[in-house]
């Protein structure tokens, strides 16, 4: 198999292939995140009913976004495997399945959001903030093909090993959104509306980047010549085993994110989900380093796996995870120590002034969550990795049961409120993560010892 500078980059050293392809995940990671941060900061500005609203619409939004990223892990999956494989007219044709799926479910998801946006928002409790999660939610998911597109078409350029391109296009999106976001809410006084726009138009335009460098300069890895496409259901299904699992895996995150919104509704009201959508993009944020170095594990387990290198399998895993609570480490203390400074990026205008110590409090009990991390990510990512995306969705929905179960419990049961939601929330998240993890560390020893029995 011809090979390019990338593609020897991602069947070489695993610990050098993460560690080339880590940080450039997370910086397009945060970029990602940051367009939620930058949506977050400008509507704080407009009261804590717009950032409420926000709150109820973000769960939905996620969706999509894990969709796509879920979609996206399918084709790296699948086209790594081929590479390790050293297959590359399997690994082409993957790539052009990965592109028509992506299509195909942008229209489908986009007509369904569309359809039942109110009734789910009122079913999560945004009732008394429903005009402005309307305004906002209506033009998001109407284009739904910027916010899935990119990460699935990113998705197939990191399983080349193409990282650049994968991030650049993001770094667009967000320079665009911050851009956009102040002149959109405040110069034409569009508000929430405004802040809507901005988010989509900035993918939009990195997707016409993307599919610029595929059909017109065609100077990729993988051909995206449609002469040699042979369609395959076998090769949708392929994505699909893992595209499917990792999209419900973020589908329990953002469920779980709408079960919290409701507890806190109950609890303590809007004022609370606001200052809870707040604080965990803050958090999430956090969580970025320990979820990009897991990221990148996918493409160079599948590499591995398909060259049934099962040692740099068990490196993969292992390697991830220790640099991933490293830096979870030093993101924690920042976060805590920092906390009140940290918190009043959502509280600088008068009407918000009053979440200021809210967030810093929340920010100062869950930073902790960040630990847990490396464990569950790392792991899970590797099962996509190597095609077992179901095991993946099983051990993340086994985290999102004990988390809930810990939240009520202690929320409720033992009637610790807010606080208690919260403390619920690190132990079920903890408990669950190392199980992931366990998990994992016994699939590879498996793996060897088939191995070693065959020979």
């Amino acid at each position: 198999m011809e090979k390019n500078e990338n593609i020897e980059m991602i069947t070489g050293d695993p610990k050098k292939a993460i560690n080339k392809l880590s940080l450039p995940i997370i910086a397009s990671m945060f970029l990602i995140f940051a367009n939620s941060i930058i949506d977050s900061i400008w509507v704080a500005g407009l009261g804590a009913e717009p950032l409420a609203a926000l709150g109820y619409t973000t769960p939905l939004f996620m969706i999509i976004v894990g969709f796509g990223n879920g979609l996206g892990a399918g084709g790296n999956s699948v086209i790594s495997r081929f590479i390790g494989a050293e297959d590359k007219s399997s690994a082409n044709n993957a790539a052009i399945h990965n592109l028509i799926l992506s299509a195909i479910a942008s229209i489908v998801i986009s007509i369904l959001f569309v359809i039942t946006m109110e009734p789910m928002l009122e079913l999560m409790g945004a009732s008394s903030v429903i005009n402005y999660a309307m305004d906002y939610g209506f033009i998001i998911f109407s284009c739904t093909f910027a916010l899935l597109m990119p990460p699935i078409v990113g998705g197939a350029f990191r399983a080349e090993g193409d990282i650049k391109r994968a991030t650049i296009p993001i770094a667009v999106a967000a320079i665009i959104n911050m851009i956009l976001d102040p002149i959109l809410i405040y110069t034409f006084g569009m508000g929430i509306k405004g802040a809507a726009i901005a988010t989509v138009l900035g993918p939009l335009i990195s997707l016409c980047l993307m599919l610029y460098w595929i059909f017109f300069k065609k100077d990729t890895y993988l051909s995206y010549n449609f002469k040699d496409f042979h369609n395959d259901l076998k090769m949708y299904k392929d994505i699909l085993v893992v595209g499917i699992p990792a999209s419900l895996e973020q589908l329990v995150l953002s469920v779980l994110t709408i079960f919290v919104n409701y507890m806190l509704t109950i609890v303590s009201g809007p004022t609370s989900v606001a200052v809870y959508t707040a604080g965990w993009r803050i958090v999430n944020i956090g969580m970025l380093p320990a979820i990009g170095i897991g990221t990148a594990a996918i493409s160079v387990a599948g590499v591995a796996y398909g060259a049934k290198k099962y040692e740099n399998l068990r490196v993969t895993a292992r390697y991830a995870v220790k640099v991933a609570l490293i830096a979870s480490i030093i993101v924690c203390i920042i976060l805590y120590v920092f906390a009140n400074q940290i918190a009043i990026i959502f509280s600088y205008s008068q009407s918000s002034a009053d979440l200021a110590p809210l967030i810093a409090s929340f920010l100062q009990i869950m930073c902790f969550f960040i630990l847990y991390v490396p464990f569950g990510a790392s792991a899970g990512n590797v099962f996509q990795g190597v095609g077992k995306g179901t095991i993946s969705f099983v051990t993340t929905f086994r985290e999102f049961i004990l988390v809930l179960i810990f939240a009520y419990l202690l929320g409720f049961t033992f009637n610790m409120g807010e606080f208690g939601i919260y403390c619920g929330m690190l132990l079920g998240g903890g408990i669950g993560s190392l199980i992931c993890y366990a998990c994992i560390e016994l699939y590879i020893n498996n793996l060897i010892r088939g191995r070693d029995n065959a020979v």
